[in-house]
């Protein structure tokens, strides 16, 4: 159970939230939900909204849940779930029920999805959307260690709308 929250009641090391914890970008309805985990983005404030930066390489089965909603949701977890959340974020939900695999239990707040096992979800309206490309890297050899396939991720900035709590 989930009870909604002021953001400004937020008390966290993001650097410690996003890097070392992980998150969960779902996306979806009651039709079909994916999920993938995440270790890159960024929390802050954007054209006077409280945002989320979270960024989705081509390949990724969830961009197509993304990309064909108006929300997103981003979800943090216990450390106990880590294990879970490494499986997710290597495993695509296109060629198996992974959700079932690692037994999460899919939820809606707000009409949006996340999880029963989430301690923390921020449910984020897309603002914006761009194709990271070489030609805006200042210093190169981030392209050479992080993209050496070609396959940049897409930058999504979400206006957090809501943040629920697990009670």
């Amino acid at each position: 159970m989930f009870k909604e929250i002021d953001i400004k009641t937020l008390n966290f090391n993001p650097f410690d939230k996003i890097a070392k914890e992980w998150f969960l970008i779902t996306a979806g309805d009651e039709n079909g939900v994916n999920t993938m985990t995440a270790s890159w983005g960024a929390l802050g404030e954007m054209w006077f909204k409280p945002c989320a930066f979270v960024f989705i390489r081509p390949q990724r089965y969830t961009k197509q849940f993304v990309d064909n909603g108006e929300f997103f949701t981003i979800s943090f977890f216990d450390d106990e779930y880590h294990s879970a959340l490494s499986y997710l974020g290597s495993h695509s939900g296109k060629d198996e029920d992974k959700i079932k695999i690692v037994e999460f239990n899919c939820t809606f707040v707000d009409g949006k999805p996340t999880f029963d096992e989430a301690n923390l979800v921020f449910v984020c309206k897309k603002l914006y959307k761009q194709d990271v490309s070489a030609d805006g890297f200042i210093n190169k050899s981030i392209i050479d260690k992080t993209y050496q396939s070609g396959d940049f991720h897409t930058m999504y900035v979400g206006e957090i709308v809501k943040v629920f709590k697990k009670c």
